[in-house]
Formats: structure tokens, C-alpha cells, sequence
């Protein structure tokens, strides 16, 4: 494991995790940012009940990704470790994974109803609504309850890696939000976003609710949406290396 790239990566999960309470996602210690190094078959991990006022680089925690020790650090992994090392395990684009109580998006979990496709900026991140879990068994929350909410996940999109691409995020029911990205920093945005759409379906549904048959968006205006920012057409932004288009 090479010094430098971990020390690389821990400062990136310690931003990541520091923009939680920033984004306003999080009350109290509530929310996790991971950040994988598949080379070194470890991910960093935010400590389990640390303030963020009080965290730093050193209290974050490595992680073995194919058993889940600890490699680095003095302090309790997050209680979340389990799933985020169940995404890792199953989706090997994922780089890093976010895990909030947003308000807006817990709201959506609580009434175990998936984020629905209601406008574009919905659909310039997320290609369909963002699903929701199943309720996990009694058997499931007795033994490896955190694993086994990885696992719900990851059945919710039937272990598909594309779709875990083109859906970065999952409600798991009655509890919150888990999102994912090709880096950890990305994993919080897309975290951010969650909540964002979340908030604008709930008051898109208090204008119009779902019982008064509204006509769905255009299904050729998402994918516009969608694919201006995603996939091998994609021409949003700019990159440094290359003139603005």
C-alpha cells in the first residue's frame, strides 16, 4: 500500500466528510463518506461517532476490503463500514460510497417510496427514479445487519453494474440514503443531489399529487438531460486538458 496514495485518499474522504454538515445533510455525527483503493484492496472510512467539528485525517480508519479489519487506525470504523464494503464488493466501478439522513430523502425512505422522475434536474444525474429497498427480514437485522443492508441494496438493482452507474443512489426503507460514485468526492455530490430532488419532488407532489394523474416528463427530454452529462456523447463542462466545446 503505497504511503503516498492512501495519504492521498484519506484527505480526500476528510473533505468529502467534512462537506456533510456544510451541505446541511447531516445532524450530529449522522453520515459516513468512504473512499476505496481497490489496488491496495483497502477503503478509508469515517470513525463511528466522531463529531465533525473534532475530525481529522488521523481518525479515519482503513479498511481490509475483503474482510472488513481494520488495517490503519485507532478508532471504531463507522457502524456503516459493512455496506459500504458490500457496494465496493459488488460493484467494482464505485469508488467511493456516501450515507446520509438528509431530511428530504429520509422522508422518501420513512414512506418507502422511491425519488420519482419528475423534471430535469433529476435526470441529469440520476437515469430513472432513485428506487427504494425492500424492509430487511428479522433474520437479516439479527445477524450482519450492515452487510445485509448492502446486500438489499444491491438486489435492488439485481447486481447490475450499469444500472448501479446510471442510478448512483438507493433509498434503503424506513432508514435513509446510500450513494455512490467513481470517487469519494463524487459519491457526496451525488449525496447532495439526492437530497436536492428529493426536496423538489416533495414540493412538485404537494402541487400536483400523484393521485391527479399528471402526464410524466418526456421521456426523450430526460434522456437529453441524462446523456449531455453521462456515456461517450456526453458534452457537458469542461476539462482542462481540452478547449470548451
Amino acid at each position: 500500500m503505497s504511503e503516498t496514495t492512501i495519504k492521498k485518499l484519506r484527505r480526500e474522504v476528510l473533505a468529502a466528510n467534512l462537506r456533510i454538515p456544510e451541505a446541511g445533510l447531516a445532524t450530529l455525527t449522522w453520515g459516513n463518506v468512504s473512499g476505496v483503493d481497490r489496488d491496495a484492496g483497502v477503503f478509508v472510512i469515517k470513525p463511528s461517532g466522531v463529531s465533525y467539528t473534532d475530525l481529522t485525517e488521523e481518525d479515519l480508519v482503513v479498511v481490509a476490503l475483503e474482510d472488513g479489519s481494520v488495517v490503519e487506525g485507532s478508532l471504531k470504523p463507522s457502524t456503516d463500514t459493512e455496506t459500504h464494503r458490500c457496494l465496493y464488493r459488488a460493484f467494482p466501478s464505485v469508488g467511493g460510497v456516501t450515507h446520509t439522513h438528509s431530511t428530504h430523502a429520509v422522508a422518501f425512505a420513512q414512506a418507502r417510496r422511491p425519488v420519482p422522475v419528475l423534471g430535469t434536474t433529476h435526470a441529469d444525474t440520476f437515469n430513472g427514479a432513485i428506487p427504494v429497498t425492500a424492509d430487511l427480514t428479522a433474520e437479516q437485522c439479527m445477524k450482519d445487519y450492515e452487510y445485509n443492508t448492502g446486500q438489499v441494496i444491491v438486489a435492488l438493482l439485481e447486481g447490475d453494474p450499469r444500472r448501479a452507474e446510471d442510478v448512483p443512489g438507493a433509498l434503503v426503507s424506513r432508514h435513509g440514503p446510500f450513494t455512490w460514485g467513481a470517487t469519494a468526492t463524487a459519491s457526496l455530490e451525488n449525496a447532495i443531489i439526492c437530497e436536492a430532488v428529493a426536496e423538489m419532488a416533495l414540493h412538485t407532489l404537494a402541487l400536483q399529487p400523484a393521485h391527479e394523474a399528471a402526464s410524466a416528463p418526456p421521456q426523450h427530454l430526460l434522456d437529453r438531460h441524462f446523456t449531455r452529462k453521462h456515456g461517450p456523447d456526453a458534452y457537458y463542462g469542461n476539462s482542462a486538458h481540452t478547449p470548451a466545446r
